[in-house]
C-alpha cells in the first residue's frame, strides 16, 4: 500500500474509525473506575445495567484467578475484590471478547485465536508472579490481548478476501513480517493503536511493540518480555511441529527458569484454564488440549529412541560430537556415546521432567492419565537404555 494510504488508515484507526465498538456500559464503567471521586456503589449501579457482565465478573471474582477461599455474593464485593483499576481492565477485556464473533471465517478460527490468547494470559501471569517485576494481573490481560490487532487486521485486510495465509498464531515472526511486507503495517500496530483508542494502560499498550527495547523503563520492558516468553511457552499446545526440548532451551537461557519451573508454569495453566474460560466465555477442551502436548512428547521419545537405534558407527572423528557430523562422517564408539549424551539426555529429561509433573496432577485412570504414564515407562526405558551404553563404555575404557 502506498504511503499515503497508511497514514490515512492509521489516522481513522487513531480516531476510532474501523476499530469495533465495545459496550456503552462498560465504556462508562472504565470512566468511573478511572475516577479518583467514584465509590464502589457507583460502579455497582453501572455494572447492573448489564447482567450478563455482571454475572461474569460474580464469577470470575469467586474464581481461582484470585485465590481468595471466601466466595462472594454481591456485586459490592465483587467490586471490592477485584479493584477499581483491575475492574477495568476486566471489564474491558470481557467487552473485546464479546465484540468479536466466535466460529470460523476463512483463515481465521475465532476460537483458536481466543483459546491460544487464554494460555497465553495465564503463562504471562504465571511468569509475573514468578519474577515480581510486573503486575500479574496486568500481566495476564497483556498476554490475552497480545495479537488483538489481528482480530481487526483481518476485518480491514483479509475478510471476504481470497488471501493464502494462517492465521493459526503457529509462527507470530513469519506471520507480522507477511503483513508488513504486503500491507505496509502489521497487526501489532494496529493493537497498539486499539488499546491506546479503548484507554488500556500503557503497560499493557508497549507489549504490542515486538522490539522490547522500546520499552521506557524496566518494569514496562519486563512486560513486554513476559509476553514475549508466555508466546514461546504456548508453543508446546498450539505449535503442530515441535522440537521439544528447543522451547525449554529458550526460555531457560532467556529468563534463568529451571525446567521444573516451567514445567510448574504449565501445570499451573492447565489447572486454571477451564474456570477462567467459564468468566471470558471462552471455548477451551483441556483434555484434548493435554492430549496434544503429551503426543508432542511421545513423538520426541520415539525420534530419540530412533536417533539411539539406528546410529551408525565408523572408526574415524575427532571433531566435537553432534549427531550432524556424526552422519556426515561417523565415529568411534566413544565418540558416539558422547553425542548420545549431548543430544539426547538433554531432551530425554525434558520430556521425562514433565511427564512426571504432569502425572502428578491427573488421574491415572483417566485417558490422560494413563497416556501420561505411558509416556513415563518409555522415557524410563531410554534412560536405562542411555545409562547402559554409557557405563558400559566407561568400564571398557578404564579397564
Amino acid at each position: 500500500m502506498e504511503n499515503s494510504q497508511i497514514s490515512k488508515l492509521l489516522k481513522q484507526l487513531k480516531s476510532g474509525y474501523l476499530l469495533p465498538a465495545l459496550s456503552p456500559v462498560v465504556m462508562k464503567l472504565v470512566e468511573l473506575a478511572s475516577d479518583e471521586k467514584s465509590s464502589s456503589m457507583d460502579l455497582v449501579s453501572q455494572i447492573e445495567k448489564d447482567p450478563p457482565l455482571a454475572a461474569r465478573l460474580l464469577r470470575l471474582a469467586n474464581s481461582a484467578f484470585f485465590s481468595f477461599r471466601e466466595p462472594v455474593s454481591t456485586l459490592n464485593q465483587a467490586v471490592v475484590r477485584i479493584g477499581f483499576n483491575r475492574l477495568r481492565v476486566m471489564a474491558l477485556s470481557i467487552s473485546l471478547r464479546d465484540t468479536f464473533p466466535m466460529g470460523k471465517i476463512g483463515p481465521l478460527n475465532y476460537e483458536k485465536f481466543w483459546t491460544v490468547s487464554l494460555y497465553r494470559a495465564l503463562i504471562s501471569k504465571s511468569l509475573a508472579d514468578i519474577f515480581k517485576n510486573s503486575n500479574p494481573d496486568e500481566a495476564f490481560v497483556a498476554g490475552l490481548l497480545h495479537e488483538i490487532g489481528l482480530l481487526i487486521f483481518f476485518d480491514i485486510f483479509i475478510k471476504g478476501k481470497n488471501e493464502e495465509i494462517s492465521l493459526d498464531l503457529e509462527s507470530t515472526e513469519d506471520l507480522l513480517a507477511w503483513e508488513k511486507d504486503k500491507y505496509s503495517l502489521d497487526h501489532r500496530q494496529i493493537g497498539g493503536i486499539a488499546l491506546t483508542y479503548w484507554n488500556f494502560p500503557e503497560n499493557i499498550v508497549l507489549c504490542q511493540q515486538a522490539d522490547r527495547t522500546s520499552a521506557r523503563n524496566r518494569e514496562q520492558a519486563a512486560l513486554v518480555q513476559i509476553c514475549e516468553q508466555a508466546e514461546t511457552l504456548s508453543k508446546f499446545m498450539f505449535v503442530k511441529s515441535l522440537d521439544f526440548d528447543s522451547v525449554y532451551n529458550e526460555v531457560e537461557n532467556f529468563t534463568g527458569l529451571t525446567r521444573e519451573m516451567i514445567n510448574d508454569i504449565l501445570i499451573y495453566t492447565f489447572e486454571k484454564v477451564e474456570e477462567i474460560a467459564v468468566s471470558l466465555s471462552v471455548e477451551v477442551d483441556k483434555e484434548k488440549d493435554l492430549l496434544a502436548i503429551m503426543e508432542k512428547a511421545n513423538h520426541a521419545l520415539v525420534r530419540i529412541s530412533e536417533r539411539m537405534t539406528t546410529q551408525e558407527i565408523s572408526p574415524e572423528r575427532r571433531d566435537p560430537p553432534s549427531f550432524a557430523s556424526l552422519e556426515e562422517r561417523g565415529g568411534d564408539v566413544r565418540h558416539v556415546l558422547y553425542a548420545v549424551a549431548h543430544e539426547i539426555r538433554n531432551p530425554l529429561l525434558a520430556v521425562g521432567g514433565f511427564a512426571k509433573r504432569l502425572s502428578d496432577s491427573l488421574d491415572p485412570s483417566s485417558r490422560g492419565g494413563k497416556y501420561v504414564q505411558m509416556i513415563l515407562r518409555e522415557a524410563s526405558r531410554l534412560e536405562m537404555v542411555l545409562a547402559e551404553m554409557t557405563d558400559t563404555e566407561r568400564k571398557s575404557t578404564s579397564q
